[in-house]
């Protein structure tokens, strides 16, 4: 009776980890689907304001907008809170953990590192470019680029944009190792398409910047 009211006890913990692990997963898959398809959505004035501006409308006229952002700044804070079980908040955890990664000089130990290195900045900055967005609708192409062009925001982008597709890309691909979606045999494949993945949402990334910065703006916009 005591051996299996034992067993029993060391079950639970196992078991409920095993949820907020498939819990954490779940998130961070949403959030990569989203940073994939925000990008692609937001490089439409690649082509033109005008499609951006038409996409723009569209997300609006159907409330997607208004209810996908507040719904993505709860995603990425659940999943923060998720991920930050295992995260190293206090100064003896950040030096152990340290130690081990370059006495193990691991590669997937490096990409958890900047992972958990990353976290807390996108946190705060991305809640901070969401709350930006919905509280100056409707979303138009004139208006991002005044942003840009017309102070800090700039830079802000400029840290945002590396962490955030880092950030990503490493999940996509960690997530698949976790979860046995990548083997042992393959992993090398996928990390260097990850690398590539990673390199060309960063360099669509920064065309897009470049593009709001050169951006006319008409007058009723600034």
């Amino acid at each position: 009776m005591m051996y299996n009211q034992m067993v029993a006890q060391a079950r639970e913990p196992v078991r409920t980890e095993g949820y907020l692990d498939f819990f954490q997963m779940l998130t961070g898959v949403a959030l990569i689907l989203f940073m994939w398809s925000h990008m692609i959505m937001v490089s439409s004035v690649i082509l033109g304001a005008g499609v951006m501006n038409a996409l723009a409308d569209f997300l609006e006229k159907t409330y997607l907008a208004q209810t996908g952002g507040p719904a993505i700044a709860l995603i990425l804070l659940v999943h923060f809170v998720l991920a930050a079980r295992k995260l190293p908040f206090r100064a003896v955890e950040q030096k152990n953990i340290w130690q081990h990664s370059v006495r193990l000089n691991h590669l997937d130990t490096w990409l958890w590192m900047v992972q958990a290195g990353t976290a807390m900045i996108i946190l705060i900055m991305g809640c901070a470019h969401i709350w930006t967005i919905l509280t100056d609708l409707p979303i138009t192409a004139a208006k991002s680029a005044a942003r840009i062009q017309g102070g800090w925001w700039l830079v802000f982008y400029l840290f945002l944009l590396p962490l955030a597709e880092l950030h990503v890309g490493i999940g996509a691909y960690r997530i698949g190792v976790k979860w046995g979606f990548i083997t042992r045999s393959d992993r090398t494949f996928w990390h260097k398409n990850e690398n590539r993945l990673t390199a060309f949402f960063l360099t669509v990334g920064f065309i897009t910047l470049v593009r709001f910065f050169f951006l006319t703006i008409p007058a009723v916009a600034k």
